[in-house]
Formats: C-alpha cells, sequence, structure tokens
C-alpha cells in the first residue's frame, strides 16, 4: 500500500517526467495531476523546482564539456577505453552523425 497520495504522486511524476526531458510523460502527467487536485499554480511551482533541480548536473556536464575543449594536441579523446559507452560513436548513424 503505498504511503503517498495522489497529489504527491502526481508531483513525484511531474519532476521526474521534466528530469528525463520526456514531453509525451510532461502530457500525460499535468492532466493527473490537475485530477489528483493540484492547482496549475502548484503545478507550475513543481516544475520550476524540478527545472532548478535539473539544470545543476546539465551544468556540470556542459563545464565538463568546455573544460575539454583543447585539452589534447591533436583534439582526440584522452579517455580510457574504447568509448563513452553509448551504442556507437558520434559519427555513426544510429547517433545522428554523418555516414
Amino acid at each position: 500500500m503505498s504511503e503517498l497520495n495522489s497529489r504527491e504522486r502526481s508531483l513525484v511524476a511531474l519532476g521526474a517526467a521534466l528530469a528525463s526531458n520526456c514531453v509525451p510523460c510532461i502530457e500525460y502527467h499535468i492532466p493527473g495531476a490537475k485530477k489528483s487536485g493540484l492547482s496549475d499554480t502548484q503545478i507550475d511551482e513543481a516544475l520550476e523546482i524540478a527545472d532548478k533541480v535539473r539544470q545543476v548536473p546539465a551544468r556540470a556536464v556542459l563545464e565538463a564539456a568546455l573544460a575539454r575543449i583543447d585539452t589534447s594536441a591533436d583534439g582526440s579523446a584522452e579517455t580510457a577505453g574504447s568509448g563513452c559507452g553509448c551504442s556507437g560513436s558520434v559519427n555513426s548513424p544510429e547517433i545522428g552523425g554523418v555516414s
């Protein structure tokens, strides 16, 4: 049995949807939040808080990327291993690069 009420569950869902950058999730959970009794003002506040939380790691990623520009003489990556862990290279078609 859930210890959270429907309003609390809606707030968690909105935060997770925003954090995961999922437009369909936002579109799904906002009406649910209203149905659970949250006002537009409360939903707006929850989204603003979630966005502030989301911006902290996003800013850290940007700063890490900017710090790595010009870190090697030839412009090649200086990381250990054979990639970043995604399913392909930047230039692979499945990542959206040019073939």
